[in-house]
């Protein structure tokens, strides 16, 4: 999804994400970020958690490449568990026994004492690791051995999630993935920090997963990620959170999977067996509750990633097999295809079209309820000049309209019935013809979708009447 993609800091290599600096602060302090583990009302008023990277000093990252070697390593140091044996090795590596170098800032320190000095050099090499040339200096200073020693040690969730932001920056240089993924023990851990409950947390190793999927190492975490309790464990956090970011990492991890050749064909199937399609169908239902009860959108980018997701997953034929025998799925695009202020909610009009085409494909049974419920089809022609400049969602809605013409030839309307279908059909004839017009093509041109619309409209306005 190309929704979300982070701000480029550093070169990076072609094939991997572009490596994003730390997050400042929250897009809007007042947003309530909840654990995925804990279910809690939002609370007015409650200030949001500071638990996102500091800015470290702007000069420094002006050109990440010029900073000196030295206060790089001298940055891992200060990361270095105390009397850990990774702090041995550290010290038999740079030749330092003394603990000269301990304080990185040359005494500006002082201007900072409200700061965890272990977090504000960790922030600082999150956002130095997005330059290659420094992410490969500290592949060259035990910095892997560094996080690993601390994740596996504290149960800080911030220094956790530290740990796990610079790895994810790290993994984006296609030139050190190989040596990441190969690092002792690297994998199982990250794979276990799937089951802690902070969001944060969750958010940077859903990042750092998502990467190195794309990468020349994929088979490899795929396998990792294969036991069911792990895949069900994935699909409970993207059901359950309340944060929006972590649901927008976690969505994009799935969507990665689907995308990935190699990697759907280790993960795809299991996922489908442990749920991945009705999880994704509860979340959809969860998010159209909202706009149902309050008649507004308080997380519409939330209900525009699982729309496109939902339209990934209804293109894959094991999947749309089982989305269009889900009668609550078509009752949740119904309700989105009959909203009355469709201008508000247009991109979320194209994703339904879309996925209604590619259902009735599979859910032909599907076909004579919607063509008998003419505020469906008056709602899918309503839609027509909100994908009129969108050629994909265009002729996803002219093929579902065609189909559902098409049907009318074996139903029997009764006057009344015909005369609203009539009613309907002129009352759009404006919308209709400036659509036609506005795509006009020759008859050797004519696609198929055209001409079965062409077929169906014909058998349409000669239905029997009784």
């Amino acid at each position: 999804m190309a929704q979300g993609t982070p701000q480029v800091l550093g070169g990076n290599e072609t094939g991997q994400d572009e490596a994003p600096q730390p997050r400042r602060e929250r897009e809007e302090a007042g947003e309530q970020e909840e654990d995925v583990g804990v279910e809690l009302e939002e609370e007015e008023g409650e200030e949001a958690p500071t638990h996102l990277p500091f800015a470290p000093s702007s000069e420094l990252l002006d050109d990440a490449t010029t900073v000196d070697p030295s206060y790089t390593i001298s940055l891992i140091r200060q990361l270095l568990p105390q009397g850990s044996n990774v702090e041995k090795e550290f010290s038999a590596k740079q030749g330092v026994t003394e603990e000269k170098d301990r304080n990185p800032d040359n005494g500006e320190s002082e201007q900072h004492d409200n700061k965890d000095p272990w977090e504000e050099c960790g922030c600082i090499l999150w956002d130095l690791a997005a330059s290659k040339p420094q992410a490969e200096l500290m592949m060259n200073n035990l910095v892997l051995e560094v996080l690993l020693a601390n994740i596996q040690v504290t149960q800080s969730p911030r220094v956790k999630e530290i740990c796990l932001g610079i790895m994810g920056n790290l993994a984006c240089h296609e030139s050190l993935v190989n040596a990441i993924s190969l690092h002792n023990g690297l994998i199982a851990t990250v794979v276990d920090q799937l089951f802690l409950d902070d969001s944060a947390c969750l958010t940077e190793t859903f990042r750092f997963l998502s990467t190195v999927l794309r990468s020349s190492t994929s088979v490899s975490w795929a396998e990792a990620l294969l036991p069911d309790e792990i895949l069900s464990r994935v699909l409970w956090i993207v059901a359950n959170t309340l944060n929006s970011t972590l649901l927008e990492k976690s969505i994009d991890f799935l969507s990665t999977i689907i995308d990935k050749q190699d990697v759907a064909s280790i993960l795809l199937q299991p996922l489908i067996k442990v749920g991945l399609v009705n999880h994704a169908i509860s979340l959809l239902a969860s998010e159209i509750e909202k706009l149902t009860d309050e008649n507004k959108l308080d997380r519409s980018a939330s209900l525009d990633l699982i729309l496109d997701f939902m339209e990934e997953l209804s293109a894959i034929d094991s999947c749309s097999e089982v989305m269009s025998s889900s009668d609550q799925l078509i009752r949740l695009l119904d309700s989105i295809v009959k909203l009355p202020d469709k201008f508000e909610v247009t991109s979320y009009c194209a994703n339904v079209v879309i996925i209604l085409a590619n259902l009735l494909t599979d859910g032909k049974h599907i076909v004579p309820m919607l063509s008998q419920d003419l505020p469906f089809m008056e709602g899918l022609l309503d839609i027509l000049p909100l994908v009129s400049d969108d050629n994909q969602a265009r002729n996803a809605l002219w093929c579902v309209l065609a189909r559902l013409l098409a049907q009318g030839e074996g139903i029997n309307m009764n006057y009344s019935s015909l005369e609203h279908f009539v009613s309907m059909l002129l009352g759009r004839f404006t919308l209709i013809k400036d659509d036609l017009e506005s795509h006009r093509v020759g008859k050797e041109d004519l696609s198929a979708e055209d001409a079965y619309l062409k077929h169906g409209v014909s058998k349409s306005v000669s239905f029997p009447t009784k």
